[in-house]
């Protein structure tokens, strides 16, 4: 099964995310948490969490670039539900295995991640990246979509078909 943890405080204004979704909406075995949606309040159910990425072999990671870095509500996500003895540390193998799939829009170009003493968008995903590696987790080359603010809805619809690709030769390649 396919996890997708989807964090778009603004999910209406997103035409990247949506065409993204809408993509895949039909795959069978995806199952999407929409963390906005589920917890307005920030107060997020860590069993219900932890039971969703329990039945997962596949877990994407899909937000907006936001300040070079996640949106708030995913990395609370990840400071709760990834905890001690569960995702890392002494007996903490649930996620030990799966692989995780960083799934990013952005609304600058490429060039726009080329700026301090680490240029590079690489850079960027080097702290999920260290958390997957850090829960037992297979990272996964990521999906990019950069330029998401300019792009036209051809050149959207296209990326989003190219994401639900890369999902299928997932699946076809981790089908039992």
């Amino acid at each position: 099964m396919i996890l997708i943890i989807y964090a778009h405080p603004y999910p209406n204004h997103s035409h990247a995310n949506r065409h993204m979704l809408e993509q895949i909406s039909a795959l069978p075995d995806v199952e999407v948490r929409s963390l906005y949606a589920l917890y307005p309040d920030f107060n997020i159910d860590i069993v219900a969490e932890q039971e969703a990425l329990s039945r997962a072999e596949l877990i994407i990671w899909q937000h907006p670039m936001q300040w070079y870095s996640v949106p708030p509500l995913f990395k609370l996500w990840i400071d709760k539900v990834l905890t001690h003895g569960w995702a890392y540390g002494h007996g903490g193998t649930a996620l030990h295995g799966k692989s995780v799939l960083w799934a990013v829009t952005t609304g600058g170009d490429a060039h726009h991640f080329d700026l301090g003493d680490h240029p590079g968008f690489d850079a960027l995903a080097q702290p999920l990246q260290a958390t997957a590696l850090y829960c037992g987790l297979q990272w996964l080359p990521p999906f990019t979509l950069h330029g998401a603010f300019v792009c036209d809805d051809e050149t959207l619809e296209g990326q989003a078909r190219h994401y639900k690709q890369r999902l299928m030769e997932w699946q076809e390649t981790h089908r039992g």
